[in-house]
């Protein structure tokens, strides 16, 4: 039986994922922005907490967890390298360590430069991503704790991986994401369709996530700063990839789009 998922939207921007096994009836949350969404989640669906994954330290994303792991008991899994900042964790975890929700068995992913210890959590038989704030729809998190070409060797390994695996991130940034990467690369015919599709999913109110390795590959400007034809768009014509994400990183920091 194929995993159940439900995205559960926090605060003003933030997602919350429930994911869960339906043969145990094991049920992980992905980061906890907030309580009640959560809650108000699991109740409906009548399913009970058993684990909290956390991807970083940031409060956006680990407000709920002790009020959360006290409601269920429910095991709180983080990255190692935060394991001081991150309340009532159980599991400090590394690169390649598993990660198991019932029979759905994950592994651990670093990728360092949100913050230093950020890490994600992949789900490759499920075909699923929790990306935190790594890697967003058409975008990626800034970074805050780590020189930006750390953070585009942690999306450039996030490249690698199988095209059909979907993605969930920790925000809905995507609208703003779309109207930068049109505007770094214009001419890029992928970029204009999938605008005009986020424009119709926003007006409507409707999530933008999941979204796919592949369609990030063929549309999301910081997975593509290896591109010679993107450094030339930005002025920076033979540049090494992380001087050309650091460029666009502070291209995005200053677009009011």
């Amino acid at each position: 039986m194929p995993a159940e998922l439900r995205l559960i939207p926090c605060l003003a921007d933030n997602y919350a994922v429930l994911l869960r096994d339906p043969v145990t009836e094991a049920t992980a949350v992905i980061d906890v922005p907030e309580v009640a969404p959560v809650l108000a989640a699991l109740e409906r669906e009548d399913w009970t907490l058993t684990h909290i994954l956390v991807t970083h330290h940031h409060t956006d994303h680990i407000a709920g967890v002790e009020a959360l792991k006290e409601r269920f008991g429910a095991t709180v899994i983080g990255p190692r390298k935060e394991r001081d900042t991150i309340p009532g964790l159980d599991f400090a975890v590394v690169d390649g360590d598993p990660v198991a929700v019932g029979g759905l068995v994950g592994r651990v992913m670093e990728t360092p430069g949100h913050t230093k210890g950020h890490i994600v959590f992949l789900f490759e038989e499920e075909r699923l991503l929790f990306s935190g704030d790594t890697l967003f729809v058409m975008g990626c998190g800034r970074p805050f704790e780590c020189d930006p070409p750390v953070l585009w060797e942690s999306l450039a390994r996030l490249r690698t991986l199988p095209d059909d695996i979907a993605v969930y991130c920790g925000h809905e940034y995507t609208l703003s994401n779309a109207r930068f990467a049109l505007s770094v690369d214009p001419d890029n015919a992928a970029i204009a369709a999938r605008l005009r599709e986020i424009e119709a999913q926003r007006a409507a109110g409707t999530p933008t996530l999941p979204t796919s390795i592949g369609a990030e590959k063929a549309t999301n400007p910081f997975m593509r700063a290896d591109d010679p034809e993107l450094a030339a768009r930005i002025g920076l014509p033979g540049a090494e990839p992380g001087a050309v994400f650091t460029e666009l990183r502070s291209l995005k920091n200053s677009f009011r789009g």
